[in-house]
């Protein structure tokens, strides 16, 4: 009884420092294959329109990567 006991304990302690480990760093949780971006798939409901944080997200994304662009063709010229 006793080592089942310390088994369980063990266990709660491991299952403790993970959720401390979660709530410091403040990530999604995703999957071992890196969850649903990697599918390909944008977002998983069925909505027509997305939210605030959604679309806020897609506009950064975009001028990012139009400031990649830029640069990109800023050194192709000087080339």
């Amino acid at each position: 009884m006793q080592t089942f006991i310390m088994a369980f304990l063990l266990m709660i302690v491991v299952v403790a420092i993970m959720a401390i480990g979660y709530i410091f760093q403040k990530k999604k949780i995703k999957g071992s294959c890196g969850g649903i971006s990697d599918l390909g798939l944008e977002k998983v409901c069925d909505c027509d329109e997305p939210c605030d944080k959604r679309k806020e997200l897609m506009r950064r994304l975009e001028k990012q990567k139009k400031e990649e662009d830029d640069l990109l063709k800023i050194e192709v010229k000087n080339l």
